[in-house]
């Protein structure tokens, strides 16, 4: 990890659960952390949080990756406060409620501009730093046993409607980014994580208790992210997939 020291990481979704977890962890390598978010608050509170030798670390911008001025600004605002973006954790993501065969089309917009668009936003601003300045950097994807071909939650469970297939979408993403990147020559890195249910607030109460211990903590992820960053410039890990012991699905 020492390559990575005074680095710098964008986390998106970085105001709770994964992204904060995978923030809080990076910190702690000595990496520079910018974390974007909708919610300034719950990011000004992370920050407070830190150890104090952390909080000079930790920079943070609002932003709502759903919208591509938002993004471009903000990784603008990297490049010329920061030097630019070295590594990037996508991990914003929403999740509606409803039948993707009669749910309103503005639910279906918002979680495809956040899980997907707002994804290849964050990519291209990123890639775009690391080439200009030959850098070889690092995209991860924290994605979702949701995008894992033959998943099925059955049929007493609610249905993911369009998550789903954003989640679909990112794997793709993910292996065509490899794909361009060795086309172009750059000596950047890409990783999909895949967790299954993992203790957040995105995830219910209810389900919570229906799956008792059976469930992965947002250190799980941020401990995979940090492996992935941990390997030698050769070695790519490409695809992780987690699941909770004794998790079905």
């Amino acid at each position: 990890m020492n390559r990575w020291r005074n680095r710098v990481a964008v986390v998106t979704g970085a105001s709770s659960g994964i992204g904060a977890a995978c923030a809080k962890l990076i910190l702690a390598q000595g990496i520079k952390v910018v974390g974007i978010a909708r919610r300034s608050q719950r990011l000004e509170e992370l920050k407070r949080a830190l150890p104090n030798n952390q909080q000079q670390l930790f920079h943070f911008k609002q932003c709502d990756v759903a919208q591509a001025r938002q993004v471009n600004a903000a990784f603008d605002w990297i490049e010329q406060e920061l030097g630019g973006t070295d590594i990037l954790i996508n991990n914003a993501g929403i999740l509606r409620e409803g039948n993707l065969v009669d749910m309103p089309i503005s639910d279906v917009l918002d979680v495809v501009n956040t899980n997907l668009l707002g994804s290849v936003y964050c990519l291209q601003n990123a890639f775009k730093s690391m080439r200009k300045r030959a850098y070889p950097g690092h995209l991860i994807f924290i994605n979702s046993i949701a995008g894992l071909p033959g998943y099925n939650p059955g049929m007493e469970e609610p249905s993911l409607n369009i998550y789903t297939p954003t989640k679909f979408a990112l794997s793709a993403i993910n292996e065509i980014c490899r794909q361009e990147l060795i086309t172009l020559k750059a000596k950047v890195k890409t990783t999909n994580i895949s967790p299954g249910w993992v203790s957040t607030e995105f995830v219910s109460d209810e389900s919570k208790a229906q799956l008792g211990d059976v469930i992965l903590q947002a250190d799980d992820i941020a401990n995979a992210v940090i492996y992935a960053l941990s390997t030698p410039p050769h070695a790519q890990v490409q695809e992780i997939t987690l699941r909770a012991l004794g998790e079905w699905f």
